[in-house]
């Protein structure tokens, strides 16, 4: 899952991108409001973490031109005020959820979910694609009832895909929703990538469950018995 984080103050800013990353999320950072606007709408976010309070634009703003701009990816406010005008101007100008500093980051991370889980549409706090089971609260898989290790990259890769079940989805927009700004290689990782997840999900189970789709990427599907020699 990829996240923008808007905000100015370089040690929080820090700790969010430190904190988020850990949990294996593709992380983005930018300090002002106008930086803010733009990359939320450049790129396809997942979610959006965003300080009101900002060299520039304020957070309320740059959330009202999001919208404008048609943008939808659910938005987490952070501020060090708490009052309720300041909550309802939050909600109005189009965010989905409002968090008052000093907050904790494991309730941080539990808004960030339930944000993600619903939208758009409500999902299953656990995803479930055939026998495979992902919990994103505890970072655990299971395939056919059998716990099953992950990277924190190989699980955000299986997660964004579970996400997805039964769409074609490209390279490029894989790479876009699992790796951040800071990755300038090829799409050739997702193969890699892909690879490391079936070596650990699918092939010791006898399973085919992440499809080839020749000439355009991968398709997570219900779990299927794997094709002799395959």
């Amino acid at each position: 899952m990829r996240v923008l984080v808007v905000e100015d103050e370089v040690k929080m800013a820090g700790l969010l991108r430190r904190g988020l990353a850990e949990e294996g999320y593709a992380v983005d950072v930018v300090g002002t409001g106008a930086d803010g606007v733009w990359a939320g709408t450049e790129n396809p976010y997942d979610a959006i973490v965003l300080d009101v309070m900002l060299p520039d634009l304020g957070g309320f703003d740059v959330c009202r031109r999001l919208r404008e701009a048609g943008q939808w990816a659910p938005v987490l406010i952070l501020t060090a005020r708490d009052a309720v005008l300041d909550r309802v101007e939050g909600l109005d100008a189009g965010a989905d959820d409002y968090l008052a500093k000093p907050f904790s980051f494991a309730e941080l991370l539990a808004r960030l979910r339930a944000l993600i889980r619903r939208h758009p549409g409500e999902r299953p706090a656990v995803l479930t694609v055939g026998g495979l089971r992902l919990d994103p609260a505890t970072k655990q898989v299971w395939q056919q009832g059998s716990a099953v290790e992950l990277t924190a990259k190989e699980f955000t890769l299986l997660e964004y895909l579970m996400r997805h079940p039964g769409e074609a989805l490209t390279r490029s927009r894989i790479i876009e929703h699992v790796w951040d700004f800071a990755y300038d290689g090829g799409s050739n990782v997702v193969d890699v990538y892909i690879g490391y997840v079936r070596d650990k999900i699918d092939r010791p189970f006898g399973l085919d469950s992440i499809q080839t789709v020749r000439g355009v990427g991968y398709r997570m599907r219900a779990a299927a018995a794997a094709a002799p020699g395959g």
